[in-house]
């Protein structure tokens, strides 16, 4: 059986596993599918596996790798990993996490909200009930610790990101950028369409697991009233 990705070295301590590069859920679960066949088997070269749109980055020691082996690394791990995923032995993915997400899309925290709304000749309700009625799957996290890249939103929503970024994104805030949906974990510049925020802290570094969403996640937005919003907000 021939893989469907081809590998590429990235630096002296990775290399990368790449895919059809388009978004695409049926390219997503055959990433997600290589990365947990790798995760189980716990090598211990393996340092770190990086799951993305169409591809898988893995991070290996290479200094152990080449004293025990006696191989490059790069050498070992391709015919490794091509061992490890052409296999006809079952490896069952775990059923992904289903997320609920609270979000106030009030204007004071939805920064373009009206004005997409305008631009479409439609209502905010609309935009809350187009972004909040679909699940959309986590395909990675980055750009900043934790912020979960997802997709895809519905045609009506779909909107190229701002010509003018902004220097300052509130922490929370939930934006759109092209066909896909995310949240700014942590205060920061950002060019993305923000239509709201969520009180939940998408990134805390004292947690053992720091970040929220994992890729695999499923997540649905839950609109909520900036009473609420605030009320979350102040918990512990």
């Amino acid at each position: 059986m021939n893989p469907d990705y081809a590998v590429h070295p990235l630096g002296d301590r990775a290399v990368i596993l790449k895919w059809e590069q388009k978004i695409s859920m049926a390219v997503h679960q055959e990433v997600m599918k290589t990365y947990h066949s790798l995760l189980s088997r716990s090598c211990p070269y393996i340092l770190d596996l990086i799951p993305a749109y169409a591809s898988l980055t893995i991070v290996y020691d290479a200094a152990q790798l080449r004293c025990n082996e006696r191989v490059p690394g790069l050498q070992w791990m391709t015919a490794y990993i091509r061992e490890k995923t052409t296999t006809q032995e079952a490896i069952a993915s775990p059923a992904p996490r289903e997320l609920q997400i609270p979000v106030c899309y009030d204007p004071s925290l939805g920064l373009d909200i009206t004005e997409m709304a305008a631009s479409r000749n439609v209502t905010i309700t609309d935009i809350i009930a187009w972004h909040s009625q679909t699940i959309y799957t986590v395909y990675l996290t980055g750009f900043l610790p934790g912020f979960p890249y997802m997709g895809e939103v519905c045609a009506a929503l779909q909107t190229p990101r701002r010509q003018q970024p902004r220097l300052h994104v509130p922490a929370g805030s939930v934006g759109i950028a092209g066909i896909q949906t995310g949240i700014y974990p942590l205060a920061s510049p950002g060019g993305w369409n923000i239509i709201g925020q969520t009180p939940l802290r998408m990134f805390d570094a004292t947690r053992a697991d720091p970040c929220y969403c994992r890729p695999g996640d499923r997540v649905q937005f839950i609109p909520v009233t900036l009473e609420v919003f605030k009320q979350i907000q102040q918990q512990p």
